[in-house]
């Protein structure tokens, strides 16, 4: 028999939801009027907001999260047929807590997280954070001497890592770079590691099913937790001040050694209630699909600081990007947010145009991480139905979003923008010389605010060179600020091409180039040239394989851009090759075209 729907309840719940609705649409509208009231001469512009900043540590948001939403479903791992209550994290997270500091782990230790997106990396970053713990982000795709690097540099004590990622067997691979996990001791039980090359790493906890020599299964850390007296973690985390490191996330190391940039929870924190103000999801009731990686800070602080603060829900489809996987949970779970970078986006479009998936649920989301062309963002509208999807920009060192946009945003300000800068936040753009230059002319983006990083770890002299006296940080992007203060990113210094004298900016190009309904993806990029200095190169994948040619692409260029803008070097490509989070690295097709063409450097 149909069960009967109390009618008292129904009406509560629908005058909560309308509430919540009018609420959002109200405080994001008033805050683009805020924002965008004045006409800027200079690109200089302050967002002062209307959400203040708040004192709380990430233990504290867990804690509040368990108190106010204590009934709301908080995180779904589609892949493990796991879901677990806001009250439920946080117990779990004190039990895994308690079993930390069994481990010998004292507060400022460092604890280390190397894995795919399951449950356990998430609980790991709620439970080092309440036992005064920071916790070390390493790159899932790490080898052997990048890990090592990674852990030597900020000492740390404990490893958490999962079996592997891809074909890498993450055992396998610590056993090669710590023999004294099989060398020692009887097999099943985990060792106090005294290791030449990892001095200060005394513990490896695996997250799986599997017993095996030398390190802590996963579980029985969280079960050893129940034997541990509660006082003992609330003298722990009453210790934690909202200034402390947080969170040690290591750059791509693109022009060098990774670097690792320190994050506090004041950091963390206040990025992510500015964010959820910006989006709406300061009145609860979001459903985010999590498609990004959680070792990447569009997970673990957009995503998994988020979500907590406002009784929001995090989805994750997989361990690792599934485009198919990412749409069968926001139909299931009825997801209403996709995250995503632009590269995720165009794989979910793909198939969400085949209409499979009941994606009505939907109707916003945060896409980060590279331009976002036109017909990308219009597709995303269409066929992911994500009418309030908004574009967002930011570094690690920032914690990392410096502007978002307004969901009600024209597609003018979606696309050719990255968005307004968030709340509590300056942002300039400075020429050669250091000043602030005039609005419309490009610059390199300096921001300044609560969002700036601590430091990189334990390396004064990259850190001086990104944070300047008056706490101004480089961002190393060339920018361009418009007039209402919204900004365009036209490159990365480093990634500027200078062709016999004249600057060609390679995003400034791409979204050009993208424009062509035949073009799906662009990627620019300078190689050396004898004469020149250097020459522009792009690699261009098609919606449909040889529709069309070289000759086209330069025909289209004509007259539509400048000729020295029109690349010399054009190729065709099934694939680019990306970071793990989706990121194109131009150094790699950089390198590949300069050995093909016979370059010399």
């Amino acid at each position: 028999m149909m069960a009967t729907r109390d009618p008292l309840r129904f009406c509560v719940k629908l005058l909560n939801k309308t509430a919540r609705q009018i609420k959002r649409s109200s405080s994001t509208a008033a805050a683009k009027r805020a924002a965008t009231a004045t006409h800027l001469t200079d690109s200089y512009v302050h967002c002062a907001g209307t959400t203040p900043l708040v004192h709380d540590t990430l233990g504290d948001v867990i804690d509040r999260a368990a108190i106010d939403y204590g009934t709301n479903e908080a995180l779904v791992f589609v892949h493990q047929d796991l879901r677990r209550t806001w009250r439920e994290v946080k117990q779990e997270a004190e039990r895994l807590a308690h079993g930390f500091m069994a481990l010998g782990l004292e507060f400022g230790d460092r604890i280390g997280i190397w894995g795919t997106n399951v449950y356990e990396w998430q609980l790991t970053q709620y439970a080092a954070a309440k036992a005064g713990l920071a916790l070390v982000n390493v790159n899932q795709a790490y080898q052997t001497n990048e890990l090592e690097y990674c852990l030597k540099k900020v000492g740390v004590k404990t490893l958490v890592a999962t079996d592997g990622y891809k074909t890498s067997d993450y055992y396998d691979m610590l056993t090669r770079l710590l023999p004294e996990l099989t060398s020692e001791g009887e097999s099943n039980v985990p060792l106090t590691l005294r290791s030449e090359r990892l001095p200060q790493l005394r513990s490896v906890v695996m997250i799986s099913q599997q017993r095996r020599r030398g390190v802590l299964r996963f579980d029985d850390l969280l079960d050893s937790g129940m034997e541990s007296l509660s006082g003992e973690l609330q003298r722990r985390q009453a210790q934690v001040n909202c200034d402390d490191h947080c969170s040690i996330q290591f750059t791509s190391g693109t022009t060098g050694l990774p670097k690792g940039a320190t994050l506090s929870h004041h950091n963390v924190v206040n990025n992510t209630q500015q964010v959820a103000a910006r989006l709406g999801c300061d009145v609860g009731g979001a459903r985010i699909c999590m498609s990004v990686p959680l070792y990447h800070c569009f997970g673990c602080v957009i995503g998994s600081v988020l979500a907590p603060l406002h009784g929001n829900a995090m989805v994750f489809p997989s361990q690792t990007f599934d485009a198919e996987a990412s749409l069968k949970a926001t139909e299931d779970e009825r997801c209403t947010h996709l995250y995503g970078t632009p590269t995720m986006f165009v794989d979910m479009v793909n198939i969400a145009k085949q209409k499979r998936h009941d994606l009505s649920s939907v109707h916003s989301g945060v896409v980060a991480g590279a331009p976002v062309p036109f017909h990308l963002m219009q597709a995303m509208i269409n066929d992911l139905n994500m009418r309030d999807a908004v574009v967002g920009y930011g570094l690690t060192e920032c914690s990392p979003l410096l502007t978002l946009g307004f969901p009600s945003d024209d597609l003018e300000h979606r696309c050719g923008t990255v968005g307004y800068p968030l709340a509590h936040t300056e942002l300039k753009v400075v020429d050669g010389q250091g000043r602030t230059a005039p609005v419309g002319q490009p610059g390199v983006l300096c921001a300044r605010g609560y969002c700036n990083f601590l430091g990189y770890w334990d390396d004064a002299e990259k850190t001086a060179e990104t944070l300047t006296p008056q706490r101004w940080l480089i961002t190393g992007d060339v920018a361009v600020m418009n007039e209402d203060g919204y900004v365009k990113i036209v490159g990365r210094a480093k990634d500027m091409v200078i062709r016999g004298g004249e600057n060609i900016y390679p995003t400034e190009v791409e979204d050009f180039l993208m424009t062509h309904p035949d073009v799906l993806e662009a990627s620019a990029f300078g190689v050396p040239d004898d004469r020149m200095g250097e020459e522009l190169a792009v690699w261009i994948r098609l919606r449909r394989p040889d529709s069309v040619s070289e000759h086209d692409i330069r025909s289209y260029c004509k007259g539509r851009i400048a000729h020295y803008k029109v690349p010399r070097y054009i190729e065709f490509r099934d694939d680019f090759p990306k970071t793990v989070t989706g990121k194109i690295q131009k150094f790699v097709m950089r390198d590949i075209m300069t050995r093909e063409l016979g370059l010399c450097q």
